[in-house]
């Protein structure tokens, strides 16, 4: 079972690495095998910044040392959005339905509930991917919205459902 963590500094490397892995493994993300075009000092600086926050929250899945999952939380610093937060969720496609996603979102609702007092999470997801969708709503999400054209992947537009969970 891997663990669950918030992510540190010393990840920076692995997170890095990460991306481009899972980048190339599908295209439900807003990356491809090219993953974040960011240093290893850029990423560290990012994550010392959400680490000092009680609106952001960064989590990493790690099994047998190798990084499988990640997840984010991003609150608004704005007094009139300061009530919602959005959230991510990825995880390798070799860990695909080892409950990874499940165990981030508890974590995420945990952290919005406890820690962040926001009543409104809000995420976006490539409108055909069911996997990722069944978990969402599993969790009380609902779609509120389908943005057509939400990408642009090799090509062909790309649609996306807007979800929102009221806490």
């Amino acid at each position: 079972m891997p663990e669950i963590r918030k992510a540190s500094i010393h990840d920076a490397e692995k997170i890095i690495e990460y991306c481009k892995i899972i980048g190339a493994e599908t295209d439900n993300l807003s990356f491809g095998a090219e993953g974040l075009s960011v240093t290893v000092e850029q990423e560290q600086a990012f994550l010392e910044t959400i680490n000092a926050s009680n609106q952001q929250l960064f989590l990493v899945a790690v099994s047998d040392g190798e990084l499988v999952g990640t997840a984010s939380f991003m609150g608004f610093p704005k007094p009139r959005l300061a009530h919602r937060a959005e959230i991510s969720i990825s995880v390798k496609k070799s860990m695909w339905g080892q409950h990874i996603g499940s165990r981030f979102m508890e974590e995420l609702l945990r952290f919005a509930k406890e820690v962040a007092n926001v009543s409104v999470l809000s995420l976006e997801v490539r409108s055909d991917n069911e996997r990722a969708i069944a978990l969402y709503k599993k969790f009380g999400f609902e779609t509120i919205g389908t943005f057509d054209g939400f990408m642009h992947i090799n090509g062909n537009d790309i649609s996306y459902d807007i979800m929102r969970l009221s806490l």
